[in-house]
């Protein structure tokens, strides 16, 4: 890899505060290096997803839930992911249920790739899903859709307002249930990037995040342009709460978590076949 021409990463991401404010100093070249560029793609994350399949990106944003069938062209990063620890996407009703009323019902879900999706399906095989979009789940269920739905983003912090109630927080049950937290979002590399490539992308993520966090007030701001009308003070708790210690680095815990719900969910028939995580730094 000359120095003098820098090599280019083609690295995409969803709009969403969270990753917005993570790539924040990698965006805005607060965090640059001699040896890479970054062009930034801005996508929503079902279709990251897809893309991801087609190894479209050098470097790119996804679901927990689709890295078992990117494993063959992505390695996971240590750096980036979003991770609920003790929360996490919810279903919710406009009555009152216990969470094993929820066998055989109807649940708007944002998704069959996102990793709420996985984790529902973890503590409940029996449901009937129903994809829409995740801004519209609220009112899919409102309309009577569906008996429930599966929220995740800004509706985890508004659905009380909107008359709903909470049946089942998944992040919750996950900690209680494994005392682990729940790996939600990750970022992803392409295996075929020369092996200084990739470790460079690694260092230059981490930095990103870490400045983000040593610069709240900046990179909050310039999260704020994404956070489709969110009120600030929400889209803070939305950070704060999926921008953590665990997205600098993933460490143990999050390798282990991750691979817990790869199995729980080749066990439940959801992803296909057994995989083995792996993460770059």
């Amino acid at each position: 890899m000359p120095d003098s021409t820098p090599f280019e990463i083609v690295s995409a991401h969803s709009p969403d505060s969270d990753d917005a404010f993570m790539f924040y100093g990698l965006a805005t070249k607060k965090i640059r290096s001699p040896k890479l560029s970054f062009r930034h793609v801005l996508s929503d994350i079902e279709s990251l997803n897809r893309k991801a399949m087609e190894g479209v990106y050098d470097l790119t944003a996804i679901s927990y839930h689709a890295y078992p069938y990117v494993a063959d062209k992505y390695v996971l990063m240590a750096a980036g992911s979003s991770i609920g620890d003790g929360y996490g996407p919810m279903v919710v009703a406009l009555h009152p249920m216990e969470p094993d009323e929820i066998k055989g019902k109807r649940i708007a879900i944002p998704g069959t790739l996102t990793t709420a999706y996985l984790a529902l399906k973890i503590f409940e095989p029996d449901i009937i899903p129903v994809s829409v979009p995740f801004d519209k789940i609220l009112e899919t269920v409102q309309a009577g859709g569906t008996d429930a739905g599966l929220i995740i983003h800004e509706a985890q912090l508004t659905y009380n307002k909107a008359g709903f109630h909470r049946v089942l927080d998944m992040g919750k049950w996950w900690k209680e249930k494994y005392s682990l937290p729940l790996p939600l979002g990750a970022n992803v590399l392409r295996r075929a990037l020369p092996e200084d490539v990739r470790s460079e992308c690694c260092r230059m993520m981490k930095d990103s995040i870490q400045y983000a966090l040593d610069n709240h007030a900046e990179a909050l701001d310039y999260a704020l342009q994404f956070a489709r009308d969110m009120e600030p003070r929400l889209a803070e708790k939305f950070v704060g709460m999926y921008v953590n210690h665990y997205t600098v680095d993933a460490g143990t815990v999050i390798p282990e978590a991750a691979q817990l719900m790869f199995d729980k969910g080749f066990e439940v028939g959801l992803i296909p076949h057994r995989i083995q995580v792996e993460f770059a730094r």
